[in-house]
């Protein structure tokens, strides 16, 4: 199969972690990168070998022979620049989130489905490969009876053009992380404020019951002393820990004692195993992601039951 000539939407931070996973994609040809701050393209394509730079993204499409697009851009305007690339018939990587609401993602998704393409969304704590490694040994344990995830951080700064609740434009991952685990929910409880009526302490704190009978529970607070990110997921008899606020680290227990067999890395993919990964053999092999556009739905929908329960 010939290179996937891709291009790369949004230069700042966000898109640093695809542009160097484009680089070691050995089925990718990194053909432009685009930014309204010409600055921030150029220097992306200096770091990363990227063979063109544009500042607006319907000139590059038009000018550049692609085949995929990667949308690193601000949630105010992500939907409508990933539709476009839709229905110009590029296979879109979305960053997350898929837009400011599930009305949004499924604008999306209602592209997708008028297309050939494959759309997947940046969920990224799914391909982390000791993730992908403890989740296989709770299916093929049963699968989960009950999971945890936290997701904290200091005060968050205000940005309209990101929207107004950062549980959606940022602790959206382990939100999703909880589905990963758990599947589909079927009831939420959820108790949501503001400290000192400030939208920069914002406290999430919510009880969700999965179709599959698994029970689980969110935790996600602005303004307190750390960025602290982790996840718990529990089968019969069997317990993971995982720590994710800097390298993986998991702690796992069955029938009352510490496991100490290395996690199966080779079992899913390796250890340097990613989502780019993921996405190329999607594209090869026409399946649908993981983190398809019609499953992030069903995410953005669950952190606004946590909202608004």
């Amino acid at each position: 199969m010939e290179k996937l000539n891709t291009a790369v939407i949004g230069a700042g931070s966000h898109a640093y972690a695809h542009f160097q996973m484009i680089k070691n994609a050995n089925e990718m040809n990194f053909v432009a990168v685009c930014d309204i701050d010409r600055s921030r393209a150029e220097k992306a394509k200096l770091e990363y070998q990227a063979e063109y730079v544009f500042t607006d993204y319907k000139e590059m499409i038009d000018k550049c022979d692609l085949d995929v697009v990667y949308v690193e851009t601000l949630p105010i305007i992500t939907a409508d620049i990933a539709i476009y690339c839709i229905e110009k018939g590029l296979h879109t990587s979305v960053e997350k989130p898929p837009g400011m609401s599930s009305s949004d993602t499924k604008r999306i998704l209602k592209a997708e489905k008028k297309s050939n393409c494959i759309v997947m969304v940046s969920f990224n704590r799914r391909y982390i490969p000791q993730v992908l490694a403890v989740r296989k040994m709770v299916l093929d344990r049963g699968g989960a009876i009950h999971c945890s995830t936290t997701y904290n951080k200091t005060p968050v700064a205000d940005n309209p053009l990101w929207g107004n609740y950062p549980l959606i434009h940022d602790a959206i991952h382990h939100v999703d992380l909880l589905r990963w685990f758990a599947g589909d929910v079927s009831e939420v409880y959820s108790y949501y404020y503001l400290a000192d009526n400030s939208s920069n302490r914002q406290h999430h704190n919510a009880i969700i019951s999965f179709t599959n009978g698994c029970r689980g529970t969110f935790m996600s607070h602005y303004g307190v002393g750390y960025r602290i990110q982790r996840a718990e997921v529990h089968a019969n008899d069997f317990s993971a820990y995982i720590d994710l606020t800097g390298a993986p680290k998991c702690e796992i227990y069955e029938n009352g004692k510490p496991y100490t067999n290395p996690l199966d890395l080779d079992a899913i993919g390796g250890s340097n195993f990613n989502e780019t990964r993921h996405f190329i053999d999607c594209i090869e092999n026409g399946k649908k992601p993981w983190s398809n556009i019609e499953d992030a739905v069903k995410t953005m929908e669950l952190c606004e039951a946590i909202l608004h329960k």
